[in-house]
C-alpha cells in the first residue's frame, strides 16, 4: 500500500513503529503536491523547504520519546486564514498577498506540539466569504472527484487537498457550513465543533460569534485524533470555554442502539435533491438497522436562518475586516492623495467583490435606522432558532439531516447567481447561529460520480454522540 493511501492514524502509528520515516511521508505530500497542484490548485502556499526541514527535527524528537501522540510526523494542511509565524498567511484576499504573521494561531500552535509537519497553507474564498472557492484572489480551486466542478467552501483548498492526498488532513475553518458543505462536495470527513472548543487566537476573523476551527480528514478516527490535538482553554481568546471532556476518540464506539436520532421534515422539503435526499434516508436506516431510534420531526424557523446568518455575518465582517485599511499592514495603494483616499483606493484595490458586497450589506444593516430593522431582528432570531435546537434536543442525542441540497455545482454556476449560493448554506448555518457541533461524512454519490454527504449534528458539548453515530455508520459502509 503506498503512504498515501493511509490515514493519519494509520500512519502515525507505522512512523512510530519505525516502518516509515517522517521524512518519507512528507516528501511522498509534496510529491502528491507537485503531481496533482496543476489540475486541482488546493494550495496557496506550499512551504517545501521547511516541511522537509521539520520533518527531520520530529522524526529525531519521535525517536527520544519526545513527540508521543497518535498524529506526530504526520503532515498536514493549514486553512490559509490560519495565521503562521513567518509563513504567509494571505485569507486568499489581494489586501494581504504579502502578510506573513509574526506569530501562530493557538491550534495550529497545538498540533504543532503535537509533531505535525505544516505543508503549506490551502486555498479558500476570500476572507472565507463563498462556498465554491472561487472568489479567492490566486484562482479557484477544483474538486478532485471532477475538476469541473467546484470543492465547496470556504475551506475548499482544505477538502480538496485531503480528497487529492496531497496531505493526510486539514484544518478548517467554519462560519456557516465552511467545513462541513465542502467535506460533502468532496467525499472526505470534517467536524464542526461546539462554539469556544478550539481557540480562535490567529483565526483571521469573518463572524466573529460564528466562527470555529474545526479538522478535516480521510475518516471519522481521524478527525476526533486531530480534534482532541486542537481542542484547548485559552486565555488570549476571550470566547474560549474551559472543557475536561476533550478525550473525544472515546466516542468512536460501534454501536449505536437506543441513541435517538430526529430527521427534521424541514430538510426534505422543496429544493433538494432528489438523490441527496434517498442517500440521506438510506443513511437513516442503515443507523436504524443497528438499533438506533430515527423519527422525522419538525424543526421551526429554519426559513428565518439564512436571512438571521447573513445579516450577523456581515455586520460582523464588515466591523472585523476595518482593519484592512493599507496602514499597518499588507496592500496600500501606490497612488493617492491624503489618507482618507489611501483608505479608499487600498480597500477597492484589495477586495474582491463578494467581500465589498458583505461588508456595504454589514455597514448598511448596522447604519442609523436600520440597525434594530435588522440586526436586532437577526438577533432575536439567531436566539429563538437556539431555543428550537434546545427543544429538539430534549427529546433527541443527533439530529440528521442532508450537508447541502445538491452535490458539487459546476464552475461558475453559483457565482452567477450570489444568492442561490447563499440558499445553498441552508442546512448548515443555523448549526453555527446556535454553537452547536455538527459533522459530515460521505453517504454515496450521484449519478455523475460526485460525493454526497451525509450532517449529523449535536447538542453543545456533545461531539462525542455525533462522533458514535458518524463511527457506527462508516464502518457499516466499509463492511460493505
Amino acid at each position: 500500500m503506498s503512504i498515501l493511501e493511509l490515514t493519519a492514524l494509520e500512519l502515525g502509528k507505522k512512523i512510530k513503529s519505525g516502518e516509515v520515516t517522517v521524512l518519507e511521508a512528507v516528501k511522498a505530500s509534496l510529491e502528491q503536491i507537485r503531481q496533482k497542484e496543476p489540475s486541482i490548485h488546493a494550495y496557496v502556499t506550499v512551504d517545501e523547504q521547511r516541511a522537509v526541514e521539520r520533518a527531520e527535527k520530529v522524526q529525531e524528537m519521535i525517536e527520544n520519546k519526545t513527540f508521543t501522540g497518535p498524529l506526530a510526523g504526520v503532515p498536514v494542511a493549514v486553512k490559509d486564514n490560519l495565521c503562521t509565524k513567518d509563513l504567509l498567511t494571505t485569507c486568499s484576499s489581494n489586501i494581504l498577498y504579502n502578510f506573513v504573521p509574526g506569530y501562530t494561531a493557538e491550534a495550529v500552535s497545538n498540533l504543532e506540539k503535537a509533531g505535525a509537519v505544516i505543508l503549506g497553507k490551502t486555498n479558500m474564498d476570500e476572507f472565507a466569504m463563498g462556498s465554491t472557492t472561487e472568489t479567492s484572489a490566486f484562482g479557484v480551486t477544483r474538486n478532485p472527484w471532477n475538476p469541473d466542478h467546484v470543492p465547496g467552501g470556504s475551506s475548499g483548498g482544505s477538502c480538496a487537498a485531503v480528497a487529492a492526498k496531497e496531505c493526510f488532513y486539514a484544518l478548517g475553518s467554519d462560519t456557516g457550513g465552511s467545513i462541513r458543505q465542502p467535506s460533502s462536495f468532496c467525499g472526505v470527513t470534517g467536524i464542526k465543533p461546539t462554539y469556544g472548543t478550539v481557540s480562535r487566537y490567529g483565526l483571521i476573523a469573518y463572524g466573529s460569534s460564528l466562527d470555529q476551527v474545526g479538522p478535516i480528514g480521510k475518516n471519522v478516527s481521524d478527525c476526533a485524533a486531530v480534534l482532541e490535538a486542537i481542542s484547548s482553554y485559552d486565555k488570549k481568546d476571550s470566547t474560549s470555554v474551559p472543557r475536561k471532556d476533550l478525550d473525544f476518540s472515546s466516542g468512536l464506539v460501534n454501536d449505536v442502539k437506543g441513541l435517538r436520532i430526529g430527521i427534521p421534515r424541514d430538510y426534505l422539503g422543496e429544493g433538494l435533491d432528489d438523490e441527496v435526499r434517498q442517500s440521506v434516508l438510506d443513511g437513516a436506516r442503515t443507523l436504524k438497522e443497528r438499533g438506533a431510534v430515527v423519527e422525522e420531526f419538525d424543526l421551526s424557523l429554519v426559513e428565518y436562518a439564512i436571512p438571521a446568518y447573513y445579516v450577523i455575518a456581515s455586520a460582523e465582517a464588515s466591523s472585523n475586516l476595518s482593519r484592512f485599511d493599507g496602514v499597518k499592514y499588507g496592500l496600500r495603494a501606490k497612488e493617492y492623495e491624503g489618507l482618507h483616499q489611501m483608505y479608499k483606493r487600498s480597500r477597492s484595490e484589495g477586495f474582491g467583490p463578494e467581500v465589498k458586497r458583505r461588508i456595504m450589506l454589514g455597514a448598511f444593516v448596522l447604519s442609523s435606522g436600520y440597525y434594530d430593522a435588522y440586526y436586532l431582528k437577526a438577533l432575536r432570531t439567531k436566539a429563538l432558532i437556539k431555543q428550537a435546537f434546545d427543544k429538539a434536543f430534549a427529546e433527541y442525542d443527533v439530529i440528521l439531516g442532508p450537508a447541502a441540497p445538491t452535490t458539487a455545482p459546476r464552475l461558475g454556476e453559483s457565482l452567477k447567481d450570489p444568492l442561490k449560493m447563499y440558499l445553498g448554506d441552508i442546512y448548515t448555518i443555523s448549526v453555527n447561529l446556535a454553537g452547536l457541533p455538527a459533522m459530515t461524512v460521505p453517504c454515496g454519490t450521484d449519478k455523475k460520480g460526485l460525493p454526497i454527504g451525509l450532517q449529523l449534528i449535536g447538542d453543545c458539548f456533545q461531539e462525542k454522540k455525533i462522533i458514535r453515530a458518524a463511527y457506527t455508520f462508516e464502518q457499516t459502509r466499509e463492511g460493505k
